[in-house]
């Protein structure tokens, strides 16, 4: 067993006790994407205009407290931002500002690591019950003193896996911080940051930069751990009838379902056991994905891999994978990998990141001999946050193209 395996077994096996012994009702079959409950707070709720609104457009504003964040004030800001059909949709981005800071302080936009389908995993609420699990980078981009938005870039259905809808939102929210003028922000630097799911939100973001936000002005991204070929992700996890990561796999369908109903049909290729699985998962966070996760395959959930082979899913699936994106960053960039990471494979990150040095992009490009995805997060964050900081100094971005 890979220590990424003993790993994900160990947490698994803390919130499989509470699992051992329940029966599995089966469901109707359906092909009606599982959508998350949606959250009784009518703050999430869109506006009827909001057609009419343009992208980064404030809807809404309110205060907000929370414990995980001490000397700051807590801001929530509702947003107009656009889903993968191109429609109007609502956004929602938390702020956490140091008390009495000055105006026009760095605002650095971090994607926290998501990767769940219930809507009480976003950091808008997760702030808020201690649900949120990116332990790494948030700490070290507060201890910084500066201003961290933290966007809930899955969407309003929480559609994880839609890499390229949560760049859209991640600058919708950076027009949003600016366009609210008790932050002080108009004239703030800004950069953007996120490892592994949220590496992914950061990547699409400073891709789509200059097409889908030319006036978001970025000083620098740092982003590490990004899945940026999920075809290649999901080939790896359908072939393998047991993998530690096919909780987070299955999830990832799901999302992408919900985003794409009519290209991705997920449901009708489940058997009455990967329906209810799918119903099980549908609201739940990123531990209990992996804990419920880990004693299933696909074996058992589809009828068949077929699924992956059909056109449509496979473009769906590009889409969403930044190595297929031809749109070049702009912004000084920072990527880490490991590169005997089994979840996300490096192959397509340094394709990536050698796809932006030939474009002329100024990147620094770091590769840990790493096998496990989440201590290559610890290892990269320090130096990701220092690039911020020093792009925020107004430093010379470095680059080893």
């Amino acid at each position: 067993m890979t220590s990424l395996a003993r790993r994900l077994t160990a947490t698994a096996a803390l919130a499989l006790t509470a699992l051992v012994g329940t029966a599995v009702a089966t469901p109707a079959a359906s092909a009606t994407p599982a959508y998350p409950t949606p959250l009784p707070d009518p703050f999430y709720a869109a506006p009827a205009d909001i057609a009419t609104k343009a992208p980064g457009d404030v809807l809404e504003v309110r205060r907000a407290d929370t414990w995980l964040a001490s000397g700051n004030e807590v801001w929530q800001i509702k947003y107009r931002s656009t889903n993968s059909a191109g429609e109007a949709i609502p956004a929602v981005t938390t702020v956490l500002k140091p008390v009495n800071a000055p105006a026009d302080m760095p605002v650095l936009s971090y994607q926290a690591i998501v990767n769940s389908l219930g809507l009480q995993c976003a950091p808008s609420a997760a702030l808020f019950t201690g649900e949120i699990k990116d332990v790494f980078g948030l700490p070290l981009a507060l201890s910084r003193g500066w201003a961290v938005a933290l966007p809930d870039h899955l969407g309003p259905n929480s559609a994880y896996g839609a890499a390229k809808l949560g760049g859209m939102i991640t600058l919708d929210g950076v027009r949003a911080v600016k366009n609210v003028p008790e932050l002080q922000f108009a004239n703030s630097p800004v950069a953007l940051a996120g490892y592994s799911g949220g590496g992914m939100s950061t990547a699409w973001a400073a891709a789509l930069n200059s097409t889908y936000a030319p006036d978001v002005k970025l000083v620098g991204v740092a982003q590490g751990g990004v899945p940026a070929n999920i075809e290649e992700m999901a080939v790896g996890l359908g072939l393998a009838d047991r993998h530690p990561g096919f909780g987070l796999g299955f999830a990832a369908a799901i999302g992408l379902e919900r985003e794409y109903p009519e290209k991705l049909p997920l449901g009708d290729q489940l058997t009455p056991a990967g329906l209810a699985l799918r119903d099980e998962f549908k609201d739940e966070c990123r531990t209990l994905l992996l804990a419920k996760g880990v004693l299933h395959g696909v074996s058992e959930v589809a009828h068949s891999t077929s699924l992956l082979q059909d056109e449509a899913v496979k473009a769906v699936m590009r889409e969403n994978s930044i190595v297929n994106y031809p749109g070049i960053p702009t912004a000084p960039m920072f990527m880490w990998h490991g590169t005997s990471d089994p979840l996300t494979p490096y192959g397509s990150v340094a394709a990536t990141a050698d796809r932006y040095c030939k474009a002329g992009a100024t990147l620094e490009f770091r590769s840990f001999p790493i096998a496990e995805h989440m201590t290559n997060a610890a290892l990269g964050l320090p130096e990701a946050i220092q690039y911020i900081a020093d792009r925020f100094a107004g430093l010379p971005a470095p680059s080893n193209c």
